[in-house]
């Protein structure tokens, strides 16, 4: 049989319960713009009902109902989704890396503009041709000189700023790994957390989204999957390669490598090259974009100064036609030969070596503008200065040594292709970035739609639970009322 004080009972549980919703919703509302955070929802169940005796009968006519309980707080989270958008991040991670790297570069490379490399090798050749109009002109002499230093800095300089963006690339590279280390460590402190709590029976959402939180940073940088265990724990893979195991973490690290120079990454000790994320791209870049760029910027100065170089040497100067003989000048040389022999002859090694020959530097009249005649050399020979000007429009032959165009060209051509290509590189990765940007935006999307906080819905909810709480307390000051009647005025009659 109920008892006496039942209604009662039924009241509160059903304060209880409304009271521990309307402190879910608050708290719902309260991380509306909480990174990560899940919606969460309190699951009511009905509690156990009690024998109801019939007057008549001595069997059970039915149960009694005893009212409601919180059964659970429900995160509300579509795991299909998290892997979903984990999927697509990574490939945006990986697109980010490359754009912003072929950024850097067209910005460094500045082409087409005034100040440009293609800008300056052509003022350089006009230089030339200006001084075949007139090859003892002075003014005309020091406008060749000027051009072709010119010339020389911006090899110099852009080699610089392409060495600047690799060094800061293999920099990313050390800080990316030390924030996949760092992740790691947080997501097996984490799952130590949730270890702990979860067998006694609790549910530690808050900790989940945390946890979650991490996995989607860390699915930017680099492949990963989460593999539920015991406890509420997860393992973490990168390229299938263990990287959380439980509540211990697999060190992800960046060395240096003596040889090369450049870091190299580990995980668990053991070598490893990622091949999408973020990291992925940055090694990319680093590695083969911007080494190819700078090869093709040297062999193009290999091969303008050589050019240049021979026909240079086999010219005359005013000098040489002053004083009879053959100074054999190269006009540009190497940086690394110069420091070592003032009077060096050697070519320049590369775009960042080229340097105009000091003898030039000292004296215009050192300039070889003529060719030697059969009947001496007269000052108004300009066959040096004309042949030197037409290299320009000269088709040099494809080789297969490691400072050979690798396709026949001009030298302007070779330069016009090398920026053209890092055009279209760039182009490419803008285009699959805001594809992935739209894909992953789709996904996060749904992901929101289950799991997001929606102010409007949550003050519905609110509302909900407000009245049903009232409706108990309402019951409870009725029974209150109906016990007070039988306590307090049973039995009195006629008193």
């Amino acid at each position: 049989m109920r008892s006496t004080f039942h209604g009662l009972e039924v009241s509160k549980r059903g304060l209880f319960a409304q009271q521990a919703a309307l402190n879910t919703t608050g708290h719902n509302i309260a991380n509306t713009n909480t990174e990560g955070y899940s919606r969460q929802r309190v699951n009511m169940v009905t509690t156990n009902g009690l024998p109801y005796v019939g007057l008549q009968a001595g069997v059970e006519a039915g149960l009694m109902g005893t009212g409601v309980r919180a059964d659970s707080i429900q995160r509300l989270r579509e795991e299909f989704l998290d892997i979903q958008y984990r999927n697509e991040y990574k490939r945006q991670g990986y697109w980010d890396a490359r754009a912003e790297t072929l950024d850097k570069l067209e910005g460094i490379m500045n082409e087409p503009s005034d100040t440009g490399l293609a800008k300056v090798m052509d003022q350089m050749w006009q230089a030339w041709q200006d001084l075949a109009k007139d090859p003892a002109d002075t003014s005309a002499r020091a406008v060749v000189r000027e051009r072709s230093k010119a010339v020389a800095d911006t090899f110099n300089t852009l080699y610089t700023h392409l060495e600047e963006v690799r060094t800061d690339l293999d920099n990313v590279v050390n800080v990316k790994s030390l924030e996949i280390n760092s992740l790691g460590q947080q997501i097996a402190a984490l799952n130590s957390q949730i270890a702990n709590v979860q067998p006694h029976g609790y549910t530690p959402n808050d900790l989940y989204d945390q946890r979650d939180v991490l996995i989607d940073k860390l699915s930017k940088l680099v492949e990963v999957r989460a593999t539920q265990t015991v406890n509420g724990m997860v393992d973490i893979t990168i390229e299938g390669r263990a990287f959380v195991t439980g509540v211990t973490s697999q060190p992800f690290v960046a060395t240096q490598d003596p040889a090369t120079g450049k870091s190299n990454i580990t995980l668990g000790g053991a070598a490893f090259t990622p091949t999408t994320g973020y990291l992925a791209g940055t090694l990319e870049s680093r590695d083969q974009i911007v080494p190819n760029i700078l090869n093709r910027l040297d062999v193009l100065a290999v091969n303008l100064t050589k050019e240049i170089n021979d026909l240079h040497r086999a010219g005359r100067s005013l000098t040489d036609i002053a004083n009879g003989g053959v100074q054999d000048l190269p006009f540009f040389v190497d940086a690394d030969a110069l420091a070592a022999n003032v009077a060096t002859k050697d070519y320049p090694k590369g775009a960042s070596k080229i340097v105009v020959n000091p003898a030039i530097m000292q004296s215009l009249d050192a300039i070889a503008a003529a060719k030697p005649e059969a009947a001496g050399t007269p000052v108004g020979n300009n066959e040096s200065a004309l042949a030197i000007a037409s290299i320009k429009f000269k088709v040099l032959a494809a080789g297969t040594g490691p400072t050979d165009l690798a396709e026949s060209s001009t030298l302007d051509n070779y330069y016009r292709y090398t920026i053209s290509q890092m055009g279209i590189d760039a182009q490419e990765a803008i285009r699959n970035q805001k594809n992935a940007e739209m894909l992953v935006g789709t996904v996060n999307n749904q992901r929101q739609s289950v799991s997001g906080v929606s102010i409007d819905e949550e003050m519905a909810e609110m509302v909900k639970y407000q009245h049903a709480y009232s409706a108990s307390a309402r019951v409870m000051t009725s029974m209150d009322e109906v016990l007070d009647k039988v306590i307090n005025g049973m039995g009195r009659v006629g008193l």
